[in-house]
């Protein structure tokens, strides 16, 4: 049976049944079709029988996905995992539900009712069923979870069927070679599952090709290839650099952050800012947040995004402010956050403050589907402190290390883009930004390992890249506030 889109299965226990009764209301409320198997009431009774059902229900194709609710969400993904055909995740907040469903394909939902607000679980229960696992190298690992159910014999049963016909599943743990032998034949059938290894660099996650000789040179020495994957990914794609590869590709403008933050920008500097990132291919816009919104509904339709700063430009405001400012940005249209880390607190040696105040911000940006970028303020730091920094940003789960906000004693340098790249182990992107004045500036960047610039004459850059001769009086203008 094929599985019933739309419909979702719900169960609880008596623990999670007030928190069912209200997701019902909420998706019934929306036209979405229901299958509640129970429980009926707040009367004690035993999780792993409703979630069961509702594991049963999913794998049966009666239902499309699931929502179960106990006291703490543990227990029913314990029970709806051991149904073959269920991939269940427990969820507490918007990224763990949207990561259950982009990179697990989780089919069934667990939550615990303890711990929840009910705003918050409806919140989880709408951005589970409206996420989909769309990219390659999720689905291929998502095949391979399924291939162990196979490689035991394993077929979801009908929960319609007596229990004494079912079949027993061997409890014995599968022979390894014959797992291994289950993935490859379910890859070779279903090639699409891989990802072509057209290029040997290190790509969007950071990760260098096994075996490749260009060892992380992918800009240098594959350059169609990178264009191509460029172009077919989006703006959002992130191709990093290693020092020491060569002469770097003339076309900087997906590289760049087109800025403007001059305490004196107009709206007409402004709507021009996006006009010319549009115009040029930029990667974004970065603005102060009270552009946001007008950025954002003029690229409606163009490629770059919006990124706005937030504790901008000291870093000394509490975290609780810069997840306010962060929140409000992400609601009036950014889509990337740059952040000034808290300086003073790192100079103090206090680590644990630093992360904790760049994973306030990091959270806050990925529940609302942002990214986040750390900017360090690297003229002020010694090396240590730079590389503590970094490590900080990657605990706390930022995408991207920055070198400065451009309104500090000093810009970005090869050296701490080098030194930036080797402390987060490549496994973030490295933004340099900071007195860049022209595309020599920022072609060396790129060299020493930067994955993004943050520039205010960008169009100066990219016309230099692009051997055309900006004018003098447009080149003077736009260095003004250099970024």
């Amino acid at each position: 049976m094929k599985p019933l889109a739309g419909r979702v299965v719900l169960a609880a226990d008596h623990g999670g049944f007030a928190l069912k009764e209200a997701i019902k209301r909420h998706l019934e409320a929306g036209g979405v079709d229901v299958l509640d198997v129970g429980t009926g009431s707040a009367e004690p009774c035993d999780y792993p029988v409703f979630a069961r059902a509702a594991g049963e229900a999913v794998a049966s194709g009666r239902a499309w996905r699931g929502v179960v609710v106990d006291g703490a969400g543990i227990g029913s993904s314990m029970v709806a995992n051991k149904i073959p055909g269920v991939r269940a995740g427990m969820a507490f907040d918007l990224a763990t539900a949207r990561n259950a469903r982009e990179h697990n394909d989780a089919n069934v939902l667990t939550l615990g009712a303890g711990y929840l607000a009910e705003e918050l679980a409806l919140q989880i229960v709408d951005v589970f069923l409206s996420t989909d696992c769309t990219v390659e190298r999720h689905k291929r690992r998502v095949a391979m979870i399924d291939a162990i159910d196979k490689s035991r014999g394993n077929t979801p049963e009908d929960p319609r069927r007596p229990l004494s016909s079912r079949s027993s599943p061997s409890m014995a743990s599968p022979d390894f070679d014959s797992l291994v032998g289950r993935i490859t034949q379910i890859l070779t059938s279903n090639p699409s599952l891989l990802v072509p290894p057209t290029c040997g660099g290190s790509m969007a996650g950071g990760d260098a090709c096994t075996g490749c000789p260009i060892g992380g040179h992918c800009a240098t020495r594959c350059a169609d290839t990178v264009r191509s994957m460029i172009a077919c990914v989006g703006p959002g794609c992130r191709v990093s650099g290693a020092p020491g590869g060569g002469e770097v590709p003339k076309d900087l403008a997906g590289f760049i952050d087109h800025t403007l933050l001059r305490a004196d920008a107009t709206y007409a500097d402004i709507d021009k800012l996006c006009d010319e990132a549009a115009q040029f291919g930029f990667a974004s816009v970065c603005v102060n947040p009270i552009f946001v919104r007008r950025c954002a509904a003029r690229l409606v339709g163009r490629s770059p995004v919006v990124c706005s700063v937030v504790g901008f430009p000291l870093g000394a405001a509490s975290r609780e402010i810069k997840s306010l400012e962060a929140r409000r940005a992400i609601r009036d249209g950014a889509s990337e956050i740059d952040m000034v880390i808290a300086i003073g607190a790192l100079k103090s040696g206090d680590l644990r403050y630093v992360e904790d105040d760049i994973r306030a911000v990091a959270e806050t940006a990925h529940d609302g589907g942002a990214i986040l970028k750390v900017i360090l303020e690297t003229a002020l730091l010694t090396d240590d402190e730079k590389v503590a920094g970094c490590v900080a940003a990657r605990k706390a789960r930022a995408e991207f290390v920055k070198t400065s906000t451009g309104f500090s004693t000093g810009g970005a340098t090869a050296h701490d883009v080098e030194l930036m790249a080797r402390a987060v182990d490549r496994k973030l992107g490295v933004k340099a930004s900071g007195g860049i004045r022209s595309a020599e500036d920022a072609e060396k960047l790129i060299a020493a390992g930067a994955t993004r610039i943050g520039a205010s004459v960008g169009v100066k850059i990219v016309k230099e890249a692009r051997g055309i001769a900006a004018s003098s009086k447009s080149g003077a203008k736009e260095a003004k506030g250099t970024y």
